[in-house]
């Protein structure tokens, strides 16, 4: 008789490769935000669409702004799941400018504006980012660098950045008393 021999199960990693695709574009889908860094400067968060295999956003203007990201640079996504809200998966883009005007541009805006939420000026919104805002395609440039099953050790905790909205301040002396009072009522 002869013996039919399976191929081997293919190892863990390339099975994650092979999922990669797949889980960055669900990732992508499913974020209402994602982390963004690039030439080493801190990762930002940065509101997008997924359309046509890449992840889309525009900014700077009166958009959010796009600090570090330029046409043509390498940058890091990093997308947190929906479920648990812990880090899903990161993985590496190549930034590509889209020309104001353009076919893409005009199909990625489309996108875009049906997902800009409380946009000041919402009848002429498109004409204000070709005027003042970039447009970005970061399409995936690699395999995953972070999944499920393939995460750094460590907690990768940050400190906030530093922001003109920081409300901190010391405690006013007189609040435990309040708080310790309202307790023993």
């Amino acid at each position: 008789m002869d013996r039919v021999t399976a191929a081997p199960a293919p190892q863990a990693e390339e099975a994650g490769e092979f999922l990669d695709p797949a889980l960055v574009e669900e990732a992508a889908r499913k974020s209402g935000l994602l982390w963004v860094s690039a030439g080493g400067a801190p990762a930002r968060p940065l509101w997008h669409v997924w359309q046509d295999g890449a992840v889309v956003v525009v900014g700077d203007g009166a958009e959010q702004p796009l600090h570090g990201l330029a046409d043509g640079q390498d940058a890091l996504v990093t997308a947190r799941s929906k479920d648990k809200g812990g880090r899903l998966a990161a993985w590496p883009v190549r930034v590509v400018e889209l020309a104001p005007g353009g076919d893409a541009w005009r199909a990625a805006v489309e996108e875009l504006k049906g997902k800009r939420l409380n946009a000041p000026d919402t009848d002429t919104v498109t004409d204000r980012w070709a005027r003042e805002c970039r447009v970005l395609r970061l399409e995936t440039a690699g395999p995953t660098a972070q999944r499920p099953g393939a995460m750094p050790d460590g907690s990768h905790a940050a400190r906030p950045l530093p922001s003109a909205a920081t409300t901190r301040r010391p405690v006013p002396a007189g609040l435990p008393r309040l708080l310790l009072r309202r307790r023993g009522r």
